[in-house]
């Protein structure tokens, strides 16, 4: 908590540093000097300046994780709290467009009519913030292994068994030894408040009424502790982590959240540099300072390269390396948190990381959003099930190292292929967030309803009881390894996607 002696600053006095020359703003009643850090702000300049002298929370909150501006700006240029009565008021303009999102909005269908998780997509990319859906949805360069993510279980047939009494069938189980009522946990995704005020907190309630387990993004709009405080007793959550820099930083992270109960540390391998997201770097462009830059002949020297992407993740460290492994095993009390990399997409990786003591692995591409051709996961599960078995005789799933895959999945049918295929559990992201992005925490509730029905159905009609009967004998993947193949057109999904755009005109004007 600050202390009683910090520098109270009147709003007045904020107003004045309102320019270039000099910068304050205010975040959480915090005032800070942000005059110096213009020139050095991932998102550029104009949308600072746009709140200097002024209060900035609104605009702040949903794209930086809770302590972003604490950890990036140096003791003093945290000048003190603001007076509340004395804080100029930011007058807020709703532009056509927006007026035009909030009718959609209030038109939503109800979500009697939401059928299945493309649905939720569907109303979310007609009512989200044209920002939000960007960052949401963009994928690496041509978006090639993001289509090709879910288009992967379509190679995959199933083989179906007869007559066994399938009255009742049990689809719950064990992910690092902890109880989940179905095969999947709701993976880690950043920045949940540009879909919803409520962020990643939609999440840990369903996960808490569905019985599931939650991952926790390190660049969680919510802050990491009121997203275990939201959690119920008992609750399982887990920590996705990007590992920082400075290995202080990390090391003070994991050891708070083993503090606080994380249950699994999920290490991501597959981010030292962000992949090319250009639906995302478009609205980094049309966000940028044009009067500032362009009278200023600074066009050139501005980095428009990652859009939101980046104004979160400079701190990742691209010099993380196999040799750090024992290190992260040495930071957890008694080794007691599992430890498993996320974003391996070759067998002798995973390979690697049996041979180093890790929990496991999830055989992920990042959604696509990192190296464009990628294969999928579950293609890379079939190369991983294959070859560890060969390698170290060890047969899947397998309780001592555990195999996860996320990316693409819109059906329970498709999480049944990868359970069949050796996984312990599949990672769902994306269509969670379409969910609350549409409906709030009630869209996560009803999705995890269609996927427990959608679960109960298949496992009827593929004649498993449990999941150790949904087996490699129950699918024909002798196609998935073919890349170009005829597959079954998904109408649902391709409606869905939004194709790449090209740099455009900007508006002609008339001079009449």
């Amino acid at each position: 908590m600050a202390g009683s002696n910090e520098k109270v600053i009147s709003g007045k006095e904020v107003a004045q540093h309102n320019s270039r020359g000099s910068c304050w703003i205010i975040v959480h009643g915090k005032v800070y000097d942000v005059t110096d850090f213009l020139d050095d702000h991932p998102g550029g300049s104009k949308i600072i300046l746009k709140y200097a002298g002024k209060d900035a929370t609104a605009e702040y909150d949903p794209i930086h994780p809770p302590d972003a501006i604490t950890t990036h700006l140096p003791p003093e240029k945290h000048l003190g709290r603001v007076d509340p009565e004395t804080v100029l008021k930011v007058e807020v303009q709703v532009s056509d467009q927006e007026k035009a999102r909030q009718e959609r909005l209030a038109n939503r269908p109800p979500l009697t009519e939401i059928l299945n998780l493309h649905d939720f997509e569907a109303i979310a990319r007609s009512v989200m913030p044209e920002k939000a859906w960007a960052y949401y949805s963009s994928a690496a360069d041509d978006e090639i292994t993001n289509r090709e993510n879910h288009a992967a279980y379509h190679r995959i047939w199933w083989r179906p068994r007869i007559l066994r009494d399938v009255t009742n069938v049990d689809f719950s189980t064990k992910i690092l030894g902890h109880h989940t009522k179905m095969p999947l946990y709701i993976t880690a995704t950043a920045l949940g408040k540009l879909g919803h005020p409520n962020g990643e907190l939609n999440l840990t309630w369903a996960a808490a009424k569905h019985g599931v387990i939650q991952m926790i993004p390190t660049l969680a709009s919510c802050s990491f502790d009121e997203i275990v405080d939201n959690a119920k007793p008992g609750q399982v959550q887990f920590l996705q982590l990007y590992v920082n820099k400075d290995r202080s930083i990390t090391q003070k992270f994991v050891q708070h959240a083993e503090k606080r109960g994380i249950k699994a540390l999920f290490i991501t391998v597959d981010a030292p540099q962000l992949g090319r997201r250009e639906k995302d770097m478009r609205q980094k462009f049309d966000a940028e300072d044009p009067a500032e830059v362009t009278e200023n002949k600074q066009q050139d020297k501005v980095d428009r390269s990652q859009g939101a992407a980046r104004a979160i993740s400079s701190f990742i460290d691209p010099g993380l390396d196999w040799k750090d492994i024992p290190w992260f095993q040495s930071i957890t009390k008694s080794n007691s948190v599992p430890l498993i990399l996320k974003g391996v997409q070759c067998w002798e990786d995973a390979l690697q990381a049996y041979d180093m003591g890790l929990a496991g692995v999830v055989l992920s591409n990042h959604g696509g959003r990192q190296l464009d051709f990628s294969r999928s996961a579950i293609e890379v599960l079939v190369e991983v099930v294959r070859e560890l078995k060969k390698q170290r005789g060890l047969t899947f799933p397998n309780e001592k190292f555990q195999l996860f895959v996320d990316g693409g999945v819109r059906r329970a049918n498709d999480v049944l292929k990868a359970i069949a295929l050796g996984a312990t559990a599949v990672g769902v992201g994306r269509p969670f967030l379409y969910a609350f992005s549409s409906y709030g925490f009630e869209g996560v509730d009803h999705a995890l309803n269609i996927l427990h029905d959608e679960f109960e159905m298949n496992m009827r009609l593929l004649g498993a009881r449990n999941l150790e009967e949904v087996v490699p004998e129950m699918v024909d993947a002798s196609s998935l390894h073919s890349h170009i193949v005829a597959v079954p057109g998904d109408r649902l999904y391709d409606s869905n996607y939004e194709s790449m755009q090209h740099a455009r005109l900007r508006e002609v004007k008339s001079k009449m």
